[in-house]
């Protein structure tokens, strides 16, 4: 990540977006980040939902709302007038792409559907997500992170054996959902730039949590068994989990046999690898239970840090498990530069998470922090065309927030 002036693999491509909350955000963020000039599209009556989320807030303002939308301009419209949506059709002219996690049938109702859109802009790629898709008998119902976790079997095999189901902490549906929308959008503007044309781009919230289930997935298709909750331990491979240690907790991946013979050697148990419980991965995971039994019952004789230090020495992938804040003032995680600060015009100086990819020659960059509701509608309207009095008349009748 680099604040410096230099080119981004998407200069020059424009973004409306009308999703709101986290998936849609979250594939506006990946595209500002890379360049595009993303522009935020919010109503005028109190703008995005998550700028309404009370806790935690930064002078006044959201700061899950920052967090997803650093980077953006923002312009505040009324699409239920049609005034408002003559400007949003005058700003689709020049656009690239208009993103938009609305429940299937909204734009449409609004006269804003891709047939609408793709008439006045063939280029337009028009990205939708849903909760469950476009199509099929659940295609017009809404979507939430919860929802979709459960009906995907995540749920199912979260949290520790025996206990209720338990969603995953991060919304990974939303998240996920966001970021493949953003990988279908990249595939679609590379087929314009060989066609002209544009297309629908689309994904859900429930195809987003399926994605994250491959090796479950692989288990259930091969053995029509559905795999249930292992805690932090691993559906194919035995020991590979976190372990408790005297002061806290340590992630040990013996995923191969390799490494799980160099375990026994740092535990002080070669003998181990000759017991018919453990000998290979097939009988560790079939006895579990008495692994992790035997195995935390050394642990417990030394702290995290000493276990990391023998392990990693060993040869062994090893790691503490963090909290999330020891995790973000990582070293590690400062040099990749996966949190990053901007000054937000209202909150002050504000931190939020850096870009995941890096680029050697046109890396992301980070140059605005969220925006204020409607804090570029002026700006959006004078690029766009309007002139100052039109651009004053929409605000006096409400018609745009700035």
């Amino acid at each position: 990540m680099t604040t410096a002036p230099g080119p981004r693999p998407l200069d020059g491509v424009r973004v409306l977006e009308l999703g709101q909350i986290m998936s849609g955000p979250t594939s506006g963020i990946m595209l500002a980040d890379l360049g595009a000039d993303v522009i935020k599209v919010e109503k005028t009556n109190g703008g995005d939902d998550s700028r309404g989320y009370r806790e935690p807030r930064v002078n006044g303002v959201s700061a899950p709302f920052m967090v997803l939308n650093r980077n953006k301009r923002g312009i505040a419209l009324d699409l239920k007038h049609p005034r408002g949506r003559a400007v949003l059709l005058r700003l689709v002219e020049t656009a690239d792409v208009l993103t938009e996690n609305f429940r299937r049938g909204t734009m449409e109702k609004l006269g804003l559907g891709y047939d609408v859109l793709s008439a006045l802009n063939p280029g337009l790629i028009y990205c939708a997500i849903s909760g469950y898709g476009r199509t099929g008998p659940l295609g017009g119902q809404g979507g939430f992170d919860l929802i979709a976790q459960g009906f995907a079997g995540l749920m199912s095999i979260n949290g520790e054996p025996g206990r209720a189901p338990a969603k995953l902490g991060p919304p990974v549906s939303d998240i996920n959902a966001g970021i493949l929308a953003a990988l279908g959008v990249l595939a679609a503007y590379i087929q314009r730039l060989k066609t002209g044309r544009g297309q629908v781009v689309e994904t859900s919230l429930m195809e987003a949590a399926l994605q994250t289930t491959y090796w479950h997935a692989a288990v259930f298709f091969a053995t029509g068994v559905s795999p249930g909750p292992l805690g932090s331990a691993h559906v194919l491979s035995a020991p590979y989990q976190a372990f408790r240690t005297a002061d806290g907790h340590v992630n040990i991946g013996g995923a191969n046999q390799a490494n799980w013979e160099r375990i026994t050697d740092v535990l002080g148990h070669p003998e181990w690898r000759e017991d018919s419980r453990f000998a290979s991965n097939t009988e560790r995971m079939t006895h579990l239970p008495a692994l992790v039994e035997a195995i935390e019952a050394v642990l417990a004789g030394g702290t995290t840090a000493q276990w990391v230090a023998a392990f990693h020495a060993a040869g062994v992938p090893v790691g503490p498990v963090h909290t999330l804040g020891e995790a973000l003032e990582h070293p590690q995680v400062q040099a990749r530069a996966m949190v990053v600060e901007t000054r937000h015009r209202d909150a002050g100086p504000t931190r939020s998470l850096g870009f995941p990819v890096k680029l050697s020659e046109t890396p992301a960059r980070v140059t605005r922090p969220a925006p204020a509701l409607g804090e570029h509608s002026r700006e959006i309207l004078r690029e766009a065309g309007f002139g100052d009095e039109e651009i004053d008349a929409l605000i006096a009748d409400g018609i745009v927030a700035d």
